[in-house]
């Protein structure tokens, strides 16, 4: 055979078509990223359907955390990165190329329990930050029994899980403590990090998943996770009070209520620490991903920015039957419009 002939057959086995939105993106390429742990199981759908879908084109995630992929992002050892505390302006500011904080999916945090034949539990908005700040200690707690009335609540220790590294779901669960309790925020604060109360009853865990394995695992126990994980599990999930008073169940319907009056700003962070509305479940976040505005390979970015129109159109689809709250239209638009700064 030619060497000609060779060559256009090498090139021939090499060459792969995405076609999206008419663009054309050839070669075979392993987008990288890692990050928030709150989003995976629907990140990881997302992933291997497009990687299905595009051959040639494999998207590796890993969920180490929101801190661990904000981490990698800035040392550059991922092609992208995903957080539910977003970027802060500082950690913005050590990333030269600029960066693109895209908003992709909403999602509840919901206090999980294992409590042998409570298959129902409201918590007070007095009573959950107790709990969390070690000042309520037993679950037949006057103020738990008073929300419960008929409940059989055990005498028995609670055991706080809570998460053991750098975490997202642990910034926007203390945000909203911090909104509804004087005492956290005065005391542990926000952070992906906090200082917990020093207690043999506050056990900590790797990821959301380790934390509802935990829970799973101890009798008595409570922890924060993020509500696909609760659903995935079939672990108890506790009513929580909202701001209107009203114990409200986690859902897709309760989350999207809790979404309805939030504006997207300019730099696409956006805080919902304790939502109104009657309907309002009061724990909701979008969870962002991180993406360079100037690549150095111009096939990389072109491949990202369809991969982010794939996860805003068909991967929305798929988010009510693994836990997560679809974006809303105007915000899906939005979210578009800023990709094409993915360069």
């Amino acid at each position: 055979m030619k060497r000609s002939t060779l060559a256009k057959a090498a090139v021939l086995a090499l060459a792969i078509t995405v076609l999206s939105g008419g663009a054309a993106i050839a070669g075979k390429v392993r987008i990288t990223g890692s990050g928030a742990s709150f989003p995976f199981p629907i990140y990881s759908t997302w992933f291997k359907t497009y990687s299905r879908d595009h051959q040639g084109i494999i998207v590796d995630y890993q969920a180490k955390g929101s801190g661990a992929g904000i981490r990698d992002f800035i040392n550059h050892t991922v092609d992208f990165a995903a957080s539910d505390a977003a970027m802060n302006d500082k950690e913005i500011a050590q990333v030269k190329e600029g960066v693109q904080l895209l908003p992709m999916i909403a999602g509840e945090i919901v206090l999980s329990y294992n409590l042998e034949g409570v298959k129902e539990l409201k918590l007070p908005r007095n009573v959950y930050p107790a709990i969390f700040l070690g000042k309520i200690t037993r679950w037949n707690d006057p103020a738990i029994v008073k929300a419960n009335p008929g409940v059989k609540l055990p005498d028995e220790p609670i055991t706080v899980v809570r998460r053991a590294d750098s975490s997202g779901t642990t910034f926007v669960f203390t945000t909203h403590l911090s909104a509804v309790s004087q005492e956290w925020k005065n005391g542990p604060g926000v952070g992906k990090t906090v200082k917990w109360p020093s207690s043999n009853k506050f056990v900590a865990a790797p990821k959301n998943d380790g934390v509802t394995a935990t829970i799973r695992q101890t009798p008595g126990a409570i922890g924060y996770i993020e509500y696909g994980y609760a659903k995935m599990a079939k672990v108890p999930m506790a009513l929580l009070e909202n701001r209107a008073g009203r114990f409200i169940r986690p859902s897709i319907e309760s989350g999207q209520a809790a979404l309805a009056n939030a504006t997207i700003p300019a730099d696409m962070r956006v805080w919902l620490p304790d939502p109104e509305g009657n309907g309002s479940y009061p724990i909701v976040t979008y969870t962002w991903m991180l993406f360079y505005k100037k690549y150095q390979d111009p096939k990389k970015a072109e491949i990202l920015r369809d991969l982010v129109r794939f996860c805003l159109h068909d991967g929305q689809k798929m988010a009510d039957r693994l836990g997560y709250i679809p974006l809303p239209a105007n915000v899906v638009d939005i979210v578009e419009k800023a990709s094409h700064n993915i360069r």
